[in-house]
């Protein structure tokens, strides 16, 4: 019997010059699956079990993949399963918003190793990117007093931050960090560490958190709505981010939302439905190093303000959805962010009934038309670190190519 059905993974190519690519489709194939035998992994990826043995081999040298105990299967022959090694490799992630800067060290599983925050000082940039540098040697001694042989397996640092970038229409504060995204970060980071340094919005980092460890593990296609001081989405797309031409993608705060029951005014969806205008609606303080409690305060309480907030912005999210699954027709859509749990679960229970779309089918997929994701004000500092990772080791067409990532802009030391 076929038992390919259980096991989600990519194609692999038997065809010469295409090992790198079959690397990656093994190492997917154990992260999305968790322990599988040699057998499993060729039945699953198509590839030979001439093929599987060799990768196999290949990584188990590289210190990515060991053998698991022996386990038997029926009167046949017993298997052994191969799993990954969580120290094969690490990453770290780093997260500058407006109001503070956070860095995560993650193993090759996105296993957390370590984190840390700091508020970022005034005066921009300038004086920031010293805070920035000193978390980022806090996160490396962190992870070398954890393992001192770890800097040899450190596969990159990715950086998270809000967009839109580059853009040339008038689209200043308080949406966009204008000042910090013409500051020469990306330069200046990889000169002080000699990291491979990249960059990507703060909507496609949180889809990475969901496409490692989220609700988004092991679907090929998804879209992970992103709730932070503003709003974006990130958009997954046969198994990869897409960024976009410019790593603009997903921008969906800056669409336009019409607002009919309020006389016919117009504004950004991300003016209706962000943490920063869910802070106006309450008159909190952005940089409050308590705000994640205090919105989940206000949503147990049901504090009339924050109940009609919730009202307005969910509508506007039910007609978003309905034109992303029109748009992209995806397994899944994924509200997730830098909010609390509460604000999230309530946002998607006024959202219903979703609107009619191409979505809405018999036998469609096993997940949800929308459902929660993760709701951790660490969730962005999580998916850039994962991003390294995914960028080594996921397989994807912009490696074969040996092309620069489509989600982001990344800079060599």
């Amino acid at each position: 019997m076929d038992d390919t059905r259980h096991i989600r993974a990519k194609s692999g190519t038997n065809l010469g010059g295409a090992s790198a690519h079959n690397r990656r489709v093994m190492i997917d194939a154990l992260r999305v699956n968790g322990a599988l035998s040699r057998a499993d992994l060729a039945r699953a990826t198509r590839l030979t079990p001439q093929t599987v043995s060799n990768i196999i081999e290949e990584l188990s040298r590289d210190g990515l993949v060991r053998s698991l105990d022996t386990v038997r299967k029926g009167r046949g022959q017993p298997a052994t399963p191969y799993g990954l090694v969580p120290e094969g490799a690490f990453a770290i992630g780093l997260q500058i918003d407006r109001h503070v800067t956070r860095a995560i060290v993650v193993n090759l599983v996105g296993e957390v190793l370590a984190r840390m925050e700091a508020n970022l000082p005034p005066g921009g940039p300038a004086e920031g990117v010293k805070v920035v540098l000193d978390l980022i040697a806090w996160a490396r001694k962190a992870l070398s007093d954890r393992m001192p042989q770890a800097e040899e397996r450190l596969v990159g640092l990715s950086i998270a931050m809000p967009g839109p970038f580059g853009i040339s229409a008038p689209y200043g504060e308080p949406w966009a960090m204008t000042a910090w995204q013409a500051f020469p970060l990306l330069e200046t980071i990889a000169a002080r560490t000699g990291l491979e340094v990249v960059l990507q919005n703060d909507a496609a980092a949180a889809s990475t958190a969901e496409k490692m460890l989220g609700a988004a593990h092991g679907v090929d296609h998804a879209i992970c709505i992103f709730l932070g001081y503003g709003l974006g989405a990130g958009l997954i797309v046969n198994g990869e981010l897409y960024g976009g031409a410019y790593g603009n993608a997903g921008e969906i705060g800056m669409m336009l939302a019409l607002s009919p029951d309020e006389g016919g005014g117009a504004g950004s969806l991300e003016t209706f439905a962000s943490i920063a205008s869910l802070c106006k609606a309450l008159d909190l303080d952005p940089s409050d190093a308590k705000l994640f409690e205090l919105i989940a305060d206000a949503v147990a309480r049901a504090d009339p303000r924050a109940e009609d907030w919730i009202g307005k912005a969910a509508e506007r999210l039910r007609r978003t959805v309905q034109m992303l699954e029109s748009i992209f027709d995806p397994q899944t859509i994924i509200l997730c962010g830098g909010a609390p749990r509460s604000l999230i679960d309530r946002l998607i229970e006024r959202m219903q009934p979703l609107l009619p779309s191409v979505s809405e089918r018999a036998g469609r997929f096993p997940e949800a038309r929308l459902q929660p994701g993760l709701a951790d004000p660490w969730a962005v500092a999580l998916g850039a670190a994962a991003e390294p990772i995914s960028r080594a080791f996921d397989p994807r067409f912009s490696a074969i190519l040996k092309e620069r990532p489509a989600s982001g802009h990344m800079f060599r030391a």
